[in-house]
Parts: structure tokens; sequence; C-alpha cells
């Protein structure tokens, strides 16, 4: 299918980021590869009473609105929009509301949201990169799961390169998609392909694991351990392959912007991104 392709900007500092939606297509069903002695380097369980805010010591919120995808919220700080909920979750929830007076780039803003990154906390060069969540729903819903090359500050999007490891809008809600970025294939460029679920079964009604196994000059993506694409460098035309660095973890959901299109009429808020665990494990095997 045909899907607006849009930039999204990242809020760490003053860097620009690039974040594009890829053309869904039927996805090939098979096991994840397994692994062999799995030692995990990262895990997030959002273990802790209710109200409080995630874990400083392996990630940091970002804050202020995005101009670049003409995305609707402003990211807030602390746990106004982002906190455990006593359940072992943390909950991303996005508003209908501006209780800060927050300004965006099209005048007062009229949603909140939060994003949260590993930067300078957590990075993976390698490795099963993966979250159990369960994604909110609507049209202009936006939840992602993400990598950016830890670089970037260095050499800018996209060569630093960026994994997108799940994309939903809210108007697919059968289907989410995974992407790489780099030199001379970001924005409209972006390499990847979408999953859907069978049956018309949606993926906000329950938990589903998404993840990508990365190795040298490698990416598969999986959805509950059903492969559905893999990249290689020989999918990018003779242009550089810049997934062989650190890379940080990004969760974030957006409100409306180029591709999902801002909620209407149909759209209710509060909507809410669950997500039960973070983990990253790496393998000899």
């Amino acid at each position: 299918m045909n899907s607006p392709r849009l930039i999204r900007s990242c809020l760490l500092t003053t860097l620009s980021v690039g974040l594009v939606a890829a053309a869904a297509v039927a996805p090939a069903h098979a096991d994840r590869p397994a692994e062999t002695a799995a030692a995990v380097t990262f895990s997030d369980t959002f273990d802790g009473p209710a109200g409080a805010g995630v874990d400083s010591a392996k990630r940091q919120l970002e804050t202020g609105d995005n101009v670049n995808n003409h995305e609707r919220q402003y990211y807030t700080p602390g746990t106004d929009n982002a906190k455990l909920d006593g359940q072992g979750n943390l909950v991303i929830e996005a508003r209908r509301e501006n209780p800060g007076n927050y300004q965006c780039w099209y005048g007062s803003c009229e949603y909140t949201s939060a994003r949260l990154n590993t930067s300078g906390k957590f990075t993976a060069t390698y490795g099963h990169v993966e979250a159990r969540m369960k994604i909110p729903r609507g049209q202009g819903i936006w939840p992602a799961f993400w990598m950016l090359g830890q670089d970037i500050g260095e050499v800018g999007w996209p060569n630093s390169g960026e994994i997108d490891i799940m994309e939903n809008v809210g108007f697919e809600p059968s289907t989410v998609h995974g992407t790489i970025h780099g030199p001379g294939y970001s924005g409209s460029g972006g390499i990847g392909a979408g999953y859907t679920l069978p049956n018309g079964e949606a993926f906000a009604d329950a938990f589903h694991t998404f993840a990508v196994d990365w190795a040298p000059d490698r990416i598969t993506w999986s959805v509950d351990g059903n492969v559905y694409q893999t990249r290689t460098p020989a999918d990018l035309n003779g242009n550089q392959w810049v997934f062989d660095k650190p890379f940080f973890l990004i969760l974030n959901l957006a409100v409306g912007g180029y591709w999902p299109g801002d909620p209407d009429g149909s759209t209710t808020f509060p909507q809410q991104l669950v997500v039960d665990e973070v983990k990253v494990t790496t393998s000899d095997g």
C-alpha cells in the first residue's frame, strides 16, 4: 500500500532525527532465530509503586514539541504522562489537555504525552532487543519503539542510523511497521515492511512482543516470535550500512502528524501505551 512518509525530529538536545513510515506488506511467518547462551545486558520490568517515575539510571524523558512531523503533542517531564502503574508496567499516556500552557509549533498545544530514551545510560551493539507492550488505539495515535545511533551528535541523522522496531498508526489497528534509515535510504527512502495480525485482530486488544535480532550485517524483525523481514547490506542499493555500532533505545507515544493524521471525532482520550518489559540479550550463538 502507499503510505504517507515523513520525518520525525529527536528532541534530545538540539539534534534532528528522522523516522518514516514503511509500506505494509504480507508478513512471512517463521520462528524467531533461537538464542544460544543468552545473557541479559539490559532489563527494565517497571516494578515499583503506582505513580512512581521511571528509573533515572536507565532512561530519561525528553520534552518539547515536534514541528518536523507536525505532531500535535507536547512531551512533558516528570510523571505527568509517564509513570508506573504498580503492576509491573510503565504507562505512557496521551491526553487532550494543556495544563502547563505549553506552546507548540501551531500555537497553544492541544495534547500532552511522553517520550523516553536511554542515551548516555545504555547502548547496545547487536543482540535481541524486545519490548512487550499493549499499544493504544484511535485515529491520530502513533506509538513507537525504536533506536538511534549514539553518535548522532557527531555525525547527524541519517548517518547515525535508525532502527524502528515497532511503529503503529491508529488507522491501521492490525498492522505494525519495522524500518531502517541511513545515508541514502532515509525519509521516504527508509527500508522496511509491515506485519499484520490475522482475522482482523487489533494490536490494542492484547500485549504483544516486538523485537529485532541484530547481528553484524543483518537485522531481523519479529512479532510474538514470528519473523516478518530481514535486512542486510544487500538491500541498500550500494549505500552504507551504519548498524555496526552502539545504539540507544526510545519509547514514545505521539499524537497526530503527517503519517497518522490528526485525531478526529472518533478518537477518545486518554490513550495509553502500556509497557510490561524492555529487554536486551546477547548470544554466542
